[in-house]
């Protein structure tokens, strides 16, 4: 079977023979970024079969098919079988977030298109959020969504999102826990706060779950955009003649 990964323009062909390693170094050498393993991601052939694992020590990896049709969480260690045509994978590490394309031709002979190894997660569709929590979940999302052709993106902080939506950072950070505890409650795993967890570490995760989940779109981000401008004209200061 031929597999093929593009990143960032680039096109990179992995050989059966040998495993094909991804991080910081390796086959695909994705930044210098120093939050980044050297090795996250390995891929090797073995059962007539593609298989990605999760080398990585801390972070993890997003999969998901572009119709949706599969959502996985690939935690450190973890693997899983490549058995759809076409598969995105996604990872934050700092403040950067990075995006690979996988494709794979033909599929493997009497493996269902779309079986999995590791668990999917619930996608947020029956979850309800009020205006203002979509504001935020669009702002944290815009730079993602802005560069996502790109492959890589930076997210912004929280003081700088909240200044984005014309918020204190108390509001910011209140209507963010609100928003993770949704999430939690649904089952999504690695939102909850603790002293432990710093707040960076649940907005990568979260950005990370709503891409592979395609909740929100580029065309999603006019919403935001007509409210920033919107806060704008209301506290602008007219000039008189």
């Amino acid at each position: 079977m031929g597999l093929q990964i593009e990143y960032c323009g680039e096109e990179y062909i992995p050989d059966s023979s040998r495993d094909f390693e991804i991080g910081r170094e390796g086959d695909l050498v994705i930044d210098d970024n120093p939050v980044l393993h050297p090795k996250l991601l390995r891929l090797y052939f073995s059962a007539d079969l593609w298989w990605i694992q999760n080398v990585g020590a801390r972070l993890a990896a997003m999969l998901g098919t572009p119709d949706g049709s599969l959502n996985a969480w690939l935690g450190p260690q973890a693997r899983m079988p490549m058995t759809v045509p076409e598969l995105k994978v996604r990872f934050v590490a700092g403040p950067t977030t990075y995006e690979l394309s996988f494709s794979l031709d033909p599929l493997p002979a009497g493996v269902a298109a779309g079986e999995r190894a590791v668990d999917s997660e619930p996608t947020p569709d029956g979850l309800k959020f009020s205006f203002e929590q979509r504001l935020l979940l669009l702002a944290l999302l815009e730079p993602v969504l802005c560069d996502r052709l790109k492959g890589v993106s930076s997210s912004l902080s929280s003081p700088e999102l909240a200044q984005r939506l014309g918020w204190s950072l108390t509001k910011f950070n209140r209507k963010l826990d609100a928003i993770c505890e949704k999430f939690e409650a649904a089952g999504v795993r690695g939102l909850h706060g603790s002293p432990d967890r710093l707040a960076f570490n649940r907005k990568a995760r979260l950005i990370e779950y709503l891409l592979m989940t395609q909740y929100f779109t580029p065309a999603d981000l006019k919403e935001l955009r007509v409210y920033v401008a919107a806060q704008t004209a209301e506290y602008s200061i007219p000039v008189r003649s």
